[in-house]
């Protein structure tokens, strides 16, 4: 992934490039902020299109008008389906949208969020207090630390593990090699479900058979799922379920999920199982 600003007489925009080949250009209002922080760059822009949106080292990482499907997918989809979702830790996700839709479970009791980059919370609190807003939950606890050595030395267990990395690249390489998985497959009591971001199945087909070939060595139920993303490349965004022991369909929780009654913007019963259904091209990548 590549990325570049340019300059088209009176206007700045900001253009994500795949492979240098295709890409996506918003238009930018402002540059709130640019640094390098210990680990990567890190830039917020305001948009015209798209909101203010978060960029770590040239990559899009949310939108403003876009991150609840990401986040609601990511987070719902397991809690939906383990029958008590108690501790939960999440890998990942600084911006706080995750652990902000996790905590919406009043099952949930402790959380557990180890972030490498201590800067990108501080930016997510600053610019986006939308998605920082579970931050202040008194069942959360940060851990800042690489998460592929948190995982390899925790004791302790989880019910549902979910990694919300960015790309494999930079920091976050390590998190789709397969000691990462290993590891954190130790992390799961028995009934766990591990959760990761899986990429684009239409652009990053060699990433996804890789991970997928890993996964399935490790789990007995492992799935795909996918979301409807625009401001991510191809707009078709993939997540992996995997479980020893739970389905995420024949286990899903119906019960609560009409009781709890969330007020989603994208998640709902019926993207829960229509999501498990993909086209032809990601049933190939996967087998």
């Amino acid at each position: 992934m590549s990325f570049k600003y340019f300059e088209d007489l009176w206007n700045l925009w900001y253009t994500e490039l795949h492979n240098g080949t295709a890409g996506l250009s918003l238009k930018i209002k402002k540059v709130l902020y640019s640094g390098e922080s210990k680990f990567q760059r890190i830039e917020v822009f305001d948009t015209y299109e798209y909101g203010k949106m978060l960029v770590l080292y040239g990559s899009i990482m949310f939108t403003e008008r876009d991150e609840f499907v990401y986040h609601e997918m990511i987070a719902h989809v397991p809690l939906f389906v383990h029958p008590s979702p108690e501790t939960v830790l999440v890998i990942g996700g600084g911006d706080g949208g995750t652990v902000r839709e996790v905590l919406r479970h009043p099952e949930v009791k402790k959380v557990k969020m180890v972030e490498i980059d201590e800067q990108v919370v501080e930016i997510s609190k600053k610019y986006f207090p939308q998605m920082s807003s579970g931050f202040s939950d008194k069942r959360l606890t940060f851990i800042f630390k690489d998460g592929a050595e948190f995982v390899k030395t925790d004791p302790g267990k989880y019910d549902v593990l979910i990694v919300d990395s960015a790309d494999p690249v930079g920091p976050a390489d390590v998190l789709f090699r397969e000691e990462f998985f290993i590891n954190t497959k130790k992390r799961l009591k028995e009934n766990g479900i591990f959760i990761a971001q899986t990429e684009s199945p239409f652009y990053h087909s060699d990433i996804v058979k890789n991970t997928y070939s890993i996964l399935k060595g490790l789990y007995k139920n492992v799935f795909m799922y996918w979301a409807w993303i625009p401001a991510y490349p191809s707009a078709i965004w993939s997540f992996s379920f995997c479980s020893d022991s739970l389905h995420p369909l024949e286990d899903f929780k119906e019960e609560r999920y009409r009781e709890l009654s969330l007020e989603t913007k994208y998640y709902n019963k019926g993207i829960h199982f229509g999501a498990f259904s993909l086209p032809n091209f990601a049933h190939k990548l996967i087998k």
